[in-house]
């Protein structure tokens, strides 16, 4: 186990050095933030100023090279339109995307998993086929579509939840949904599936031939042997929620890392840009391994060398 953990933290630790350095380079071909930032009339001497000042009018290279050594200590700089540590408006801005991640992803599982179990276990039932629609169509509806369906419908046609900020319970509700859709739709299918895999095995039909309730059976034999994708898929999911969340906090005015993000964009702030795609990267590659730690506990059968 010990030789394992070693041999993902280092794989980890390539990935991040690997997403720093693309991320650096993508964000220098954007444009040039002082022309961003400077009011249009401003001169040739407050352009040149401001490139010295943070340290755009050196090599590439040079920039990569101080940006590395920093990056290695945490330090990400100085937001520029902010003027406070970029890595701190990040850390502020994930509780709010952790929160609405979280909740969509229990949203989700609860609707999900009970759902594509009884699609197998009644399968070319109407149910099957419900799920199965919805699954299609959750899958295929773009975020930003629904997001603005949900608005319409119940934020302003019938005036029941507020259609932006965060607030109470009420504030949460539109974009759980917007957010949890995708991943609900993608659990039902996963879950279906290995459902109906794991039904076709010998051990399941013995169970079922001892006399065991059909209940019985499909938690302690059938769900058991099918978790442990389903747990992949959750891992995975919690990571692109988090990370993904850009377009459910825009359409919504949800003070996340993911607006913070569009609004770095948009203002060429490679400093905060660079600290949310780093931290987002680190809780990606975080979440996957703790999902293949779980194998072991879910399934004695699975070891690490």
């Amino acid at each position: 186990m010990a030789a394992y953990l070693v041999r993902r933290l280092f794989g980890a630790l390539v990935v991040l050095a690997g997403v720093a350095v693309a991320v650096f380079l993508i964000l220098h071909l954007t444009g040039d933030p002082a022309l961003v930032m400077l009011p249009p009339d401003a001169s040739q001497q407050d352009i040149a100023n401001f490139r010295h000042e943070y340290g755009f009018d050196k090599p590439v290279i040079v920039q990569f090279a101080a940006f590395a050594v920093h990056a290695a200590r945490g330090d990400f700089g100085t937001s520029i339109r902010h003027g406070d540590p970029a890595m701190s408006l990040a850390l502020e801005r994930l509780p709010a995307t952790a929160e609405l991640a979280f909740l969509a992803l229990v949203l989700a599982v609860a609707v999900a998993i009970p759902s594509g179990i009884i699609a197998a276990q009644r399968r070319e039932s109407i149910w099957d086929y419900v799920v199965r629609v919805v699954s299609l169509i959750g899958q295929a509806a773009p975020v930003y579509w629904l997001g603005i369906m949900l608005i319409l419908i119940f934020g302003v046609g019938l005036g029941w939840l507020p259609i932006g900020g965060r607030g109470g319970l009420s504030h949460l509700v539109l974009p759980t949904v917007t957010l949890g859709a995708f991943t609900a739709a993608k659990l039902m299918r996963i879950t279906r599936s290995g459902m109906l895999d794991v039904g076709r095995s010998d051990y399941v039909r013995t169970a079922l031939a001892k006399g065991m309730a059909p209940l019985s059976v499909t938690l302690k034999h059938t769900l058991r042997n099918a978790i442990l994708p389903i747990v992949t898929v959750i891992g995975l999911e919690l990571g692109n929620l988090l990370s993904g969340a850009v377009i459910t906090e825009t359409i919504f005015s949800w003070p996340g890392i993911g607006r913070l993000a569009v609004q770095a964009i948009y203002d060429r702030d490679y400093p905060v840009v660079e600290a949310i795609v780093i931290l987002t990267a680190a809780i990606f590659v975080g979440l996957n391994l703790l999902v293949d730690l779980a194998y072991a506990a879910l399934d004695p059968r699975v070891t690490y060398g």
